[in-house]
């Protein structure tokens, strides 16, 4: 089922989870073992997220290098087909446009959609590690509403193969990124407001945020997407504080603030274990409040923490 359709069925606030693939090497019974406790919640969806190749130099035994690229957490589109199969629930691949040219991309959608997965949350994705800016692949992609529009024709029967006519038709509802505190390459939130709202009018069916702390910034978001003519679902993305790490990680990374009652709590704390307790209960209150506001869904970006998710949720239930 599509994630519009969970959204329009839905009598109350509705659940999902986001997780990681494994690193290499780990067998899909780790991502079985993360997901079975938060299954009781009954979510609606499974993210999978997608992780680019790093570029990396082996020595070689003459003492050259040899240049090799490495993708340290495969298995997606796999995965993605495992859960739906695992749980009976519907799952929704991460697309991205690093690290694929328009052909593989074409070739993926078609695997998901013979696996009969509905739904793509499309995706510019990081630079990688090696590059200052975001370079795409030859003959690839290199903003995510481009990767969109070519979701958009596959579902119209249309091929990068100009001789194939009266191609089948693929179904995706696809998603994109918001961001409540602004893209951090967008020079101003009223640019990338527009950037987004040509997302929405290129036929993205849902918004899903970026991780956020501060509520008030999401609502402030929604109110600001509405006056811009947005109107599909927005679905506020969530992420406990589990360490006293994360306070400069997050926002250097993910380019968010962290609220100073927040950031003083945590700093206060003396272990790891106290700092989840204080990003347990933040988090708690965070989705009681966005439940109070209204909003469709609360996503959790589980990411290796399924134990604090499911303390949180209960709380919910």
């Amino acid at each position: 089922m599509k994630v519009t359709d969970h959204i329009a069925l839905a009598k109350d606030t509705l659940i999902s989870f986001e997780i990681l693939p494994p690193l290499k090497g780990k067998s899909i019974q780790s991502i079985y073992d993360h997901l079975d406790p938060l299954m009781e919640f009954k979510p609606s969806w499974i993210n999978v997220t997608y992780h680019r190749s790093e570029t990396m130099f082996k020595k070689k035994g003459d003492g050259t290098f040899e240049k090799v690229e490495v993708r340290k957490r495969p298995g997606t589109v796999g995965i993605v087909a495992a859960i739906m199969n695992h749980y009976q629930v519907d799952a929704v691949p991460h697309f991205i446009c690093g690290g694929f040219n328009m052909r593989e991309t074409e070739d993926a959608l078609i695997d998901l959609n013979f696996l009969g997965v509905d739904n793509v949350l499309a995706l510019r994705g990081d630079a990688a590690k090696n590059e200052t800016f975001f370079e795409p692949e030859p003959g690839g992609h290199r903003y995510a509403i481009d990767l969109l529009k070519q979701i958009m024709r596959l579902n119209d029967g249309l091929y990068l193969d100009d001789d194939i006519r009266d191609g089948g038709k693929t179904k995706f509802c696809a998603g994109v990124a918001g961001y409540p505190e602004k893209h951090f390459e967008a020079p101003n939130l009223e640019i990338d407001l527009q950037h987004l709202k040509d997302k929405v009018d290129a036929g993205a069916g849902y918004i899903m945020t970026q991780m956020f702390f501060d509520n008030q910034k999401f609502y402030n978001f929604v109110e600001a997407c509405r006056n811009a003519g947005i109107n599909v679902p927005i679905i506020p993305g969530l992420k406990p504080i589990t360490n006293k790490k994360q306070l400069s990680i997050l926002p250097r990374i993910f380019h968010v603030d962290i609220p100073t009652e927040l950031s003083n709590e945590i700093m206060k704390c003396k272990t790891d274990a106290d700092c989840e307790l204080v990003g347990t209960e933040w988090l708690i209150q965070q989705s009681k409040e966005l439940k109070q506001f209204g909003v469709p869904v609360l996503h959790y970006y589980t990411l290796g923490k399924p134990k604090v998710i499911w303390n949180a949720v209960k709380e919910l239930i």
